[in-house]
C-alpha cells in the first residue's frame, strides 16, 4: 500500500510539470514566439496540437478523447494488475510514466480541446511534441527493451487474465466424460453383465469345463 502511495505521489509531480510546461508554453511562447536553446538543433516553439501523438489524426479531438479516456482505465487497470513485488519494480515506474503521459494529455484536450506541444528538434525536423509525449515514447520503448533482454515470459502470467482467455470446459462433455471412466472402470472389476454377449460367452465357457 506505502508504495502505491508513492507512486500516486510521483503520478500527480509529473502530471504537475506537464502542466507547467504547458502552461508557460501558452503564456510565454504563443506571446514572445519561439526560444533558441540548442541553435539549429532545439528549439521550443507554441503549437496547438487537435491531434493525436507529433500531429496525426488532426482534427479528431473529441473521437480522441473517448479513445484517451478508455485507455486510461485500461493502463490503470493494468497498473493494478502488476505485482508488487521488488522484480517488477521497473514496470511499476514506468507505468506511472506511462500513466502520466496519458493523463497530462488527457487534461489537454478536456479543458483546451487541443494539446499543448512546444519542443521542436530542428535538426531532424522531428514534429513538435510536449513532456507527456515524451513520458509516453521513452517508458514505452524501456518497456520493450525490458521485455526483450530482462523479464522472461512467465514473468508477464499476470496478463493472462488481460491477453488471453482460458478456454471453457463444456460441463455436459465433462459429465459425459466422467460417466463413461466410470463404466470402463466398473467393467473391468466385475467383468460383463449378465446376458450380454461377453457374459454368455463367460457362462458358456463354464459349462464347458464342468
Amino acid at each position: 500500500m506505502k508504495q502505491r502511495i508513492r507512486h500516486f505521489i510521483y503520478l500527480i509531480l509529473l502530471v504537475l510539470a506537464d502542466q507547467a510546461s504547458k502552461y508557460w508554453a501558452r503564456t510565454f511562447l504563443k506571446k514572445n514566439g519561439p526560444v533558441s536553446i540548442i541553435p539549429g538543433v532545439l528549439k521550443l516553439q507554441y503549437h496547438e496540437n487537435t491531434g493525436a501523438v507529433w500531429g496525426i489524426m488532426t482534427g479528431k479531438t473529441a473521437f480522441l478523447t473517448v479513445i484517451s479516456i478508455i485507455l486510461g482505465f485500461l493502463i490503470l487497470f493494468v497498473y493494478f494488475k502488476v505485482p508488487q513485488k521488488r522484480r517488477y519494480l521497473p514496470i511499476q515506474i514506468i507505468w506511472v510514466f506511462i500513466m502520466a503521459g496519458a493523463a497530462g494529455n488527457l487534461i489537454d484536450r478536456i479543458s483546451l480541446k487541443y494539446v499543448v506541444d512546444f519542443i521542436y528538434f530542428e535538426l531532424i525536423d522531428f514534429p513538435i511534441f510536449n513532456l507527456a509525449d515524451s513520458y509516453l515514447t521513452v517508458c514505452s520503448i524501456l518497456l520493450l527493451i525490458l521485455g526483450i533482454f530482462y523479464y522472461k515470459e512467465e514473468d508477464f502470467a499476470f496478463l493472462d487474465g488481460i491477453l488471453k482467455r482460458k478456454p471453457k470446459v463444456n460441463e455436459s462433455e465433462t459429465s459425459d466424460e466422467k460417466s463413461r471412466e466410470t463404466i470402463s472402470s466398473d467393467d473391468l472389476y466385475r467383468g460383463a453383465e449378465p446376458g450380454t454377449e461377453e457374459g454368455k460367452t463367460q457362462d458358456s465357457g463354464v459349462d464347458n469345463q464342468e
